[in-house]
């Protein structure tokens, strides 16, 4: 399904988003990033906060890390300080783009298995397939933040892959 490379890929353009949005959002107000927009995790912060849960609930299963005490539905809430969370958000990536570089194809073709918290029920799926879903999630809510940006006047540039990483890692 995925290769290696994508991993990698993939890693590095999460890093660099999560960079150009943690930017954008610095130059704002915490009243600001904090403001409720209607957003499934209210505000920039609570959306930057929930990404950084997700990608840790799934290293968790990937990798050595320590799984959130947090449960989901407060994930929002995990970490209230956003010197904070732009300092575990860089170590994140940074580990992240390192666990990348490991990934090859054997361990993307095996199955994983773990308990779903959400679903309430054991999960089976090829590993690959939930890496994929990994980096969907980050995409799918960074977009969310970058909208929320926008509309309060900030920018980060160009967020299409081929720009961001000119080159497959």
């Amino acid at each position: 399904m995925i290769t290696p490379s994508y991993v990698r890929t993939m890693a590095a353009y999460n890093a660099e988003m999560n960079r150009r949005l943690y930017d954008a959002a610095a130059r704002l107000t915490d009243a600001q990033r904090r403001e409720n927009h209607g957003a499934f995790w209210s505000s920039i912060h609570g959306t930057l906060v929930h990404i950084l849960w997700g990608d840790a609930q799934w290293m968790s299963r990937f990798s050595d890390w320590p799984r959130p005490d947090t449960p989901i539905k407060q994930s929002a809430g995990m970490i209230d300080d956003f010197a904070e969370l732009s300092a575990r958000r860089t170590k994140a990536d940074t580990d992240i783009v390192a666990w990348a570089a490991g990934v090859d194809e054997p361990w993307l073709a095996e199955d994983m298995v773990w308990f779903s918290g959400s679903l309430q029920k054991e999960i089976r799926k090829p590993r690959g397939y939930l890496v994929t879903h990994f980096f969907n999630h980050q995409t799918h809510h960074r977009g969310q933040v970058h909208a929320l940006l926008t509309a309060a006047g900030q920018t980060t540039g160009d967020t299409d892959l081929f720009i961001v990483v000119p080159e497959p890692v």
